[in-house]
């Protein structure tokens, strides 16, 4: 079993490299005017764990493929990941990302000191450049992946397959995730089980991961074909782990630390998300203990006072040791999918990938 940090030295290593090719097709896009390109390329100089560009790499080595040919692909998936954070900060109304202000933060500050509006006036202004770059981002993801034919000489099919699916499945996936996570906080606690929870982070989550295996797993083979068995393996592999990523990050969005994480914890309780360790610790609860979680729900922005309260009853209540198990779980389960596939340094890093997943304090 590899170390962790031995693996991360893996994903930094691929990290640089799909770096590297987005500095170098940034041409690709025109990012006028400065503000646009500012914010489109904002969140690349903080930094990230490029983790899904990582196992699109190794799921492509795993079926025996050269992971210069999928480079187009982890770059596009980066690019991709990273408008739909944009836009997610904006719906979650989130001030950091990666340690630096998010986009539509970052822009609402510079109205204010540049053009002197209102707060009002200088929200709006942070939001729409905000949007619009998730928007030119977009674009600039679907220009990487066709560098799949122009630059790497694969069967323009096996582009368009990928492109297809990443707008037309994945895309209406996420963002019924999204809107099903927004919906699901305004709705009483009690009306949201684990089993909706789920379904959303498999939207919200799963999708990305899962297709980021499955064009890994199709560039490897040179197959525009999505049902091939090495490719849906691989697929539901990382799908799987996807929802255990999730189910992390909303552990530590209760008991991580702020500085390791570089955004917000305790967010979540401030929008009155839904997550598997508030519906845990939901059904937990005395019949006062819920009347308080409620009461606590039921503001936008509880006091800090209430929020330490529930977080600590979260904990209390095993809602953050229960989502550990399920995580592990979910890990488990999908290590399955792998047996298929023979042995090899790529399958390696695919499961050290997510071991490392439920593991991570980041």
């Amino acid at each position: 079993m590899m170390s962790s940090i031995a693996f991360l030295k893996e994903v930094a290593k691929r990290k640089a490299r799909v770096d590297a090719y987005l500095r170098k097709r940034q041409s690709l896009m025109d990012f006028r005017p400065p503000d646009i390109e500012q914010a489109a390329l904002s969140y690349f100089a903080l930094g990230g764990k490029s983790l899904r560009p990582a196992v699109l790499l190794f799921a492509c080595g795993a079926v025996g493929g050269k992971e210069q040919k999928a480079l187009p692909a982890a770059a596009a998936i980066e690019v991709y990941h990273t408008w739909t954070l944009v836009h997610d900060d904006i719906i979650d109304r989130d001030p950091l990302r990666r340690g630096g202000a998010t986009v539509h933060e970052r822009f609402r500050r510079l109205a204010l000191s540049r053009y002197k509006l209102t707060p009002e006036g200088a929200s709006h202004y942070g939001l729409a450049v905000a949007i619009l770059a998730g928007d030119i981002q977009q674009g600039w993801m679907v220009g990487l992946l066709s560098d799949l034919w122009e630059r790497q000489g694969m069967k323009p099919e096996l582009a368009l397959a990928l492109i297809r699916e990443l707008e037309l499945g994945v895309h209406s996936a996420l963002i019924e995730g999204e809107l099903m996570d927004v919906q699901y906080a305004l709705r009483p606690i009690s009306e949201v089980d684990e089993e909706d929870i789920l379904h959303m982070i498999e939207r919200k989550t799963g999708a990305l991961f899962g297709f980021a295996g499955q064009a890994g797993a199709m560039i490897g083979l040179g197959t525009h074909d999505g049902n091939h068995p090495w490719v849906r393996a691989i697929r539901l592999f990382c799908k799987g782990c996807g929802i255990a990523f999730q189910l992390q990050d909303d552990i530590l969005g209760i008991v991580g630390d702020q500085k390791k994480l570089g955004k917000p914890v305790g967010s979540d309780l401030r929008e009155g998300k839904r997550t598997i360790p508030l519906a845990w610790a939901w059904q937990m609860a005395t019949r006062l203990q819920r009347k308080k979680v409620e009461q606590a729900l039921g503001r936008k922005g509880p006091p800090p006072a209430e929020r330490r309260w529930l977080t600590d009853f979260i904990i209390r209540s095993g809602g953050v040791s229960h989502t550990q198990e399920m995580a592990q779980t979910m890990v488990r389960l999908a290590l399955e999918r792998l047996k298929p596939l023979p042995r090899s340094r790529y399958k390696e890093l695919l499961v050290s990938w997510a071991r490392f997943l439920i593991q991570r304090t980041f």
